[in-house]
């Protein structure tokens, strides 16, 4: 679970729901990190209202940083709780492509030791 998560509105007041929406939301993006990533990761979330000609928009920004990366995402809509839920969508794409740069995989080792138990076989025979 992401410890530290820095909730701020601008122009706009992140009422108690909301506050309870967003850290459940951020709280478990954790589980798309790689494990060596997962103790110094902060998030900072922004959200802000936007008076526009057609109405007020609601947008939301999320920085969440990583050892040597920042990942951000950023949407605007007429509601904030989806908003936050279009950010979330993004910040794991960006979680997945982050843990599969930063890992390095060994390949497969169950198909390496049946193939090495097959051939050991065949050549017993």
């Amino acid at each position: 679970m992401i410890a530290s998560i820095d909730i701020t509105g601008v122009k706009y007041n992140a009422g108690d729901q909301v506050q309870k929406y967003v850290m459940r939301k951020i709280a478990k993006l954790d589980r798309y990190l790689p494990r060596h990533a997962r103790k110094s990761v902060t998030a900072d979330v922004k959200l802000k209202q936007v008076n526009r000609d057609h109405g007020n928009k609601y947008e939301a920004e999320i920085i969440i940083t990583v050892p040597d990366k920042r990942l951000t995402a950023k949407d605007s809509t007429v509601n904030m709780f989806a908003a936050i839920d279009i950010v979330e969508a993004k910040l794991i794409n960006q979680m997945r492509k982050y843990k599969q740069a930063s890992v390095t995989h060994v390949g497969n080792r169950r198909v390496l030791s049946q193939f090495k138990r097959r051939t050991e076989a065949l050549e017993d025979l």
